[in-house]
């Protein structure tokens, strides 16, 4: 099985239960979700003509299209470059797309922590472990319907907050699904002050917490 891999990097996970964890980032390509706010439109589409090696995007130094299809021994030998991580996060793009469960496992074996961040549109084929960050895509422009099961199996629900439409959707959506059990984060897009001082209000309003994005403060991927 091979993957198609937008990139690989180290850093700090900067996002809501995990944030200030330094983290190897693995971001699949292909979204079909549409969020008009999203911050990684290069990753949406799966073309040939975008195709190139692993080298070429293991040295990419600026976002594209561009992309490989690894294979799980190159996903991990990649991983173990940083020897001293222990934590791996898959992101995209929407990394549900893909069976990641055999990958996970092989992680796990090694001892590392597994997340995946997902927008709940797909199902989830992961490792009974891994730590899933559900970030909710309610009524985007790619019409995808949430998947119950992906839904449940969250973690934690991570949701971008840019108007106080934004609120009133998540307010359904927990009552909807009865999830007001897990960690709800609200996370202000692009950390713009308006967004962020709703956030803020909102949290303390409802007891929720808020996701302030660090490493756009910390100037990091």
């Amino acid at each position: 099985m091979s993957y198609p891999i937008n990139e690989i990097f180290y850093s700090f996970q900067g996002e809501a239960t995990f944030a200030g964890t330094p983290s190897v980032f693995v971001r699949l390509q292909g979204c079909d979700v549409g969020c008009a706010f999203c911050d990684t439109k290069h990753t949406w589409t799966l073309e040939d003509s975008h195709i190139v090696s692993v080298s070429e995007v293991l040295a990419k130094e600026q976002d594209s299209p561009q992309y490989a299809n690894f294979t799980e021994n190159e996903i991990l030998a990649e991983i173990s470059k940083y020897a001293k991580c222990r934590h791996v996060v898959f992101t995209g793009g929407e990394p549900a797309q893909y069976n990641l469960k055999e990958l996970i496992v092989s992680l796990e074996k090694l001892n590392y922590s597994v997340q995946i961040e997902t927008s709940a549109t797909e199902k989830l084929n992961v490792s009974a472990k891994t730590w899933v960050t559900v970030s909710p895509k309610i009524a985007m422009p790619g019409k995808k319907a949430l998947v119950f099961e992906s839904v449940m199996r969250a973690d934690e629900i991570k949701m971008p907050v840019g108007r106080i439409e934004d609120i009133k959707k998540l307010k359904n959506f927990i009552q909807e699904y009865n999830i007001s059990a897990k960690p709800i984060w609200l996370q202000p897009l692009s950390c713009n002050k308006k967004a962020t001082e709703l956030c803020v209000n909102a949290a303390l309003e409802n007891n929720w917490k808020v996701s302030l994005q660090i490493h756009k403060f910390l100037n990091i991927r």
